[in-house]
This record gives structure tokens, sequence and C-alpha cells, in this order.
């Protein structure tokens, strides 16, 4: 009777692993499915997140600074991890476990910060005004760079990098020329290693812009736009690279650009 009783609690602990509900030593344990999206709230700001593995994915949601998406690529995976930084400096651990019931909406308030030491963030880049009046020039600043990548009559051209009172600019063209139009699912900037090391867990540092000028939306059929990403300035090791990415909803083309170290450093200074 004692080990039917010790069976049933491990069982239990191992069903609630996956509804978001077990905190373990500063780690919380997530449920992730494939046909729902569970939305974490944070009590701050978010500034960045990794996941351990390409099995869930993870976006911040739009028009919203304090919330995370969480879904799984596929039904099965194993067990990996998610690390999320907050603007008050606190880092959130989490372990994420495949669940057919994951939580829609998990309120992280409650979580316990991993350790007792905030992350060192760098301070607030500029004013919010003037990276906005910022942005707007560099939108119809003549092209420097032609780095593109192109999927079926789509494409992504990065034409300038300007640097700013400590904030990067990344001056994007999109292009559809075809009668299809292009939604977008995705629009996301990490930093991954440039070599993917097999049969270990891709580590992506997401990149969270501060302000982003233009339409990351839609690009509507037979036409072209122009985005601005502002990010806090960064620099890269030479073995990682910063890989913007745009994904299309419900759709295969999908777009990704891959800069190197060398790109960035020679950022130009925005003279207004």
């Amino acid at each position: 009777m004692k080990t039917i009783i010790i069976t049933i609690l491990l069982l239990g602990a191992v069903i609630m692993s996956g509804y978001g509900q077990d905190k373990v030593m500063g780690t919380m344990l997530l449920g992730a499915g494939t046909a729902k999206t569970t939305n974490l709230v944070f009590p701050y700001p978010i500034i960045s997140g990794v996941r351990g593995s390409r099995d869930i994915m993870t976006q911040k949601a739009k028009g919203v600074e304090n919330v995370l998406l969480l879904k799984a690529n596929k039904e099965e995976f194993e067990e990996t991890s998610l690390s999320v930084v907050t603007s008050d400096g606190s880092i959130y651990s989490f372990l994420v476990a495949p669940s057919p019931y994951p939580e829609l909406s998990i309120n992280i308030k409650d979580a316990i910060p991993t350790g007792n030491k905030l992350a060192a963030l760098e301070k607030p880049a500029g004013n919010s005004s003037r990276i906005q009046d910022a942005a707007k020039i560099i939108a119809d600043k003549q092209a420097f760079y032609n780095v593109k990548d192109k999927s079926f009559d789509v494409s992504i051209t990065l034409k300038g990098i300007y640097i700013h009172e400590d904030v990067l600019f990344f001056q994007l063209g999109l292009s559809n020329n075809s009668s299809i139009a292009y939604d977008i699912s995705q629009f996301r900037l990490f930093i991954r290693d440039k070599k993917k090391a097999k049969r270990t867990a891709e580590q992506e540092l997401e990149q969270q812009p501060i302000w982003i000028n233009g339409n990351t939306r839609k690009i509507i059929g037979h036409s072209e736009q122009v985005v601005v990403v502002a990010i806090p300035k960064f620099t890269i090791p030479d073995k990682k690279l910063l890989v913007l990415q745009v994904q299309e909803q419900d759709g295969g083309r999908n777009l990704s650009l891959e800069l190197s170290n060398k790109k960035i450093i020679k950022a130009k200074a925005l003279e207004q």
C-alpha cells in the first residue's frame, strides 16, 4: 500500500508539471502544447529570453511589453529550459515539458526569480521620442548595404545599420513582387552560434526591439516598404551571428538574414 501511495504522489507531481503550477528552487515548471498558446505574464517588461531548444517557440506579444507567448513545435519533445530577463533585473528560469493541456495564461508575479542576484542591465538608451524621430529619419536614408534573402518573389534586404545615442538602428527593406499578400507571423532578431552543434540544444538569445518604425504585419502584393528596428547597442563574438528572421503565417515563404559582428561594428553615426 505504501508503494502505491508513493507512486500516485509521484505521478501527480509529473502531471502538475504540465500546468505551470510547481516552483522548484526558483525554477517554475511549464507545459507547452502545439494546439494552444500559453501567455506568460511578467510583472515587468521583458528584456530578453533564451530557449534551450527549438522544440519550443517564444515571442513577445505585439504591443505588450510584459507578455511572452509560449508554444511547442511538436507534440513530443525532451524537457528543455527557458530563461527570461525583465526590466527590473530579475532572471526567471523555467523547465518546459510537453503537455496536451497547457495553461492558457500564467501570471508570473508569484514565481521566484532565480538566485539572489539581479541581472546587470545597461542604462536605458535615449529618450523614446528621440528614438522614434531618429527611426523616421533613417527610414528615408539611402541604402549603403545590400544583404538580401529571397523566397518566391518575397525578399528582405538590410539597407543600413546606424548608431545614435547608444541605440542601434537596422534599416530593412521588405518587398513582395507576387500577387499574394504576405502576412507576417513572426518578426524576430536573435543571436546564435555560427555552427549549429549536432545533438545539443541550440541557444538563441532574443533581441527585443525598443521601437519599430514601419509595418511588420503584412506586405501587400507588388509593394515595397521600409522597416527600421531600434535595439540598445550591442556587439557579438566572432563565433556568433545576429539573425533577422521573418516568417509567413500559414505559408512557406520564410526569410532570414545572418549578420556577423563585422557588419554591426561598421554602423554609421546618425547625423541629424
